[in-house]
């Protein structure tokens, strides 16, 4: 269905999304399968009740709970087929999908296999249009060490799909500069750096990102607004932010912000940011979890004034940012 505020030009057009969790794309319906699968018998009904939050750490132990169905290399395969599936219908061709690796470890899972079924299940998609390259993403309150396995996840994997790696979680948890080693070694390996910043923390957190890990891509980022010097700063080194508004008013990044009990997507600083002339690329975060898509965010854009010639040109920076053509 074609989201009102959008054109037929902008829901048909090829797109790129790179600011995507895999754990964060199971829809409902999956998550029962998952489920049964291992013995627990849910409705949807109960996984949508899951899926309400008044806050970004009720998010957090939904994002827990629903990654505790995920054991075997299988539930990943299933997880994916079905986001391959999603994307293709909304004229996705390309998607940076993040991976939480440092959940896997937690759980003593191993990555090394759950990679192996990931890519036996989207390679096929292909040929119908779609490839993914994927992210290895850490979590932040699990700290440095943590951190730092998941990085030899990632060189033991040895897979050119692997193009990054990230930091997620909590970013108000451990301090930014214990994850320097980290962000080097990643550096090191050839893997592209993105941080998770400014999403629920102030425009410091994303100065710190940049200066500290050499961050090239900022998760969420809308904290960047509040500070003009640092604005600058993204347009004059051209990092782009992966803005996802659903998610920031799902979670209450949004109001927290602006300091205020409700935000209204109006109220987002998506427009103050592009045309600042920031990198903007446009995404869902975690589709099934926030009850959107990429569709849908374009759609939110538009709400929030932003001309179909920079919704175009956002559409364009998807592809210009993405590390697809740019490895190491």
């Amino acid at each position: 269905m074609t989201p009102p505020l959008l054109s037929q030009r902008i829901v048909s057009i090829p797109k790129a999304e790179l600011h995507l969790h895999l754990e964060g794309s199971i829809q409902p319906a999956t998550v029962c399968e998952l489920a049964a699968h291992h013995g627990v018998i849910l409705t949807e009904e109960e996984v949508r009740r899951r899926y309400a939050y008044r806050d970004f750490l009720e998010f957090i132990e939904a994002f827990k709970w629903v990654t505790s169905f995920l054991r075997e290399p299988r539930d990943y395969a299933l997880i994916a087929r079905d986001l391959a599936e999603h994307l293709l219908a909304q004229s996705v061709v390309y998607a940076e999908v993040t991976l939480s690796v440092g959940v896997m470890l937690l759980r003593k899972q191993s990555p090394e296999t759950n990679f192996e079924a990931l890519l036996r299940a989207t390679v096929p998609f292909e040929s119908r249009g779609l490839r993914f390259n994927w992210v290895f993403d850490a979590v932040r309150q699990f700290g440095a060490r943590a951190a730092m396995e998941v990085l030899d996840s990632a060189r033991q994997c040895a897979s050119t799909a692997i193009v990054a790696f990230g930091l997620g979680g909590d970013e108000l948890s451990v301090p930014t500069a214990e994850f320097r080693a980290v962000y080097e070694k990643a550096a090191e390996i050839g893997l592209h750096r993105l941080v998770h910043s400014g999403e629920v923390g102030g425009p410091e957190k994303i100065r710190e990102a940049i200066e500290l890990l050499g961050a090239e891509r900022i998760g969420h980022g809308i904290a960047a607004a509040q500070d003009p010097l640092l604005m600058d700063l993204l347009v004059e080194r051209k990092i782009p932010l992966e803005v996802c508004p659903g998610s920031n008013m799902r979670t209450g990044a949004l109001a927290r912000q602006l300091r205020c009990t409700q935000a209204q997507i109006e109220e987002h600083p998506l427009p103050v940011l592009l045309r600042h002339g920031i990198p903007v690329v446009l995404s869902t975060d975690d589709p099934a979890m926030f009850q959107t898509t990429l569709l849908d965010e374009y759609a939110n854009a538009a709400r929030m004034g932003i001309r179909e010639d920079e919704l175009l040109r956002i559409v364009e920076m998807g592809f210009k940012h993405s590390f697809q053509h740019n490895r190491g």
